[in-house]
């Protein structure tokens, strides 16, 4: 592995990247009985979320989406050729850990959305999409139906979510400990100090 290093990712990236897995790591162990911390660490995770999205716009090369997110055409490839160990090294997101970064993003994403309905119920008033499942049983008098079913449903999308996310943070580690071992470079360090080792010429750039 070539010993001089390059700047890879930016200070913005490391920085959302870090507080991003505090967020999550916060909201999960906060799931049972910090309500408002666990609220406030989901809304932390969105607007880190919102920023990265906006960022894989307009931010620096690697951190464009444009840069490493790619088709079926390559990612499949990809993970052949990683079946078999011979898998290039990609100086920025490999085309598995670009499907990776875009399914925790969506999955953070809707299971902040998810969180932040239940937060409030009445919220899903907003949404059309979600049926009124509600009988005159239930009716109160403030908002006429207390949507009991809705909320259920709605509570066990979200703990499915957060399950979700959890494996794939999961398999994203794994991912990432494979890739360094492969490669022989600390991916983790790397996401800390902004630099890797600089391409060789079989590396993707």
């Amino acid at each position: 592995m070539n010993a001089e290093k390059i700047r890879v990712w930016d200070p913005l990236v490391r920085i959302f990247h870090w507080s991003l897995v505090a967020a999550i790591a916060i909201a999960w162990l906060t799931g049972e009985d910090g309500e408002t911390l666990h609220e406030w660490a989901g809304y932390v995770a969105l607007g880190l979320v919102a920023f990265r999205l906006l960022w894989g716009v307009v931010g620096p090369k690697y951190a464009r989406f444009s840069q490493f997110v790619q088709g079926p055409k390559t990612v499949v490839p990809y993970a052949i050729d990683m079946l078999k160990h011979r898998e290039k090294r990609y100086l920025g997101h490999n085309p598995l850990g670009a499907l990776m970064v875009v399914a925790l993003l969506a999955t953070t994403t809707a299971t902040g959305v998810s969180g932040w309905l239940l937060s409030e119920p009445a919220r899903m008033a907003m949404l059309p999409g979600i049926p009124v499942i509600a009988t005159p049983a239930h009716a109160d008098s403030d908002d006429g139906y207390e949507r009991e079913d809705d909320e259920d449903a709605i509570e066990e999308i979200h703990e499915f979510l957060a399950n979700l996310l959890l494996l794939l943070i999961v398999l994203h580690v794994v991912g990432v400990v494979h890739a360094s071992v492969r490669h022989k470079e600390n991916l983790a360090l790397a996401m800390i100090t902004g630099n890797k080792p600089a391409p060789g010429p079989d590396d993707v750039t």
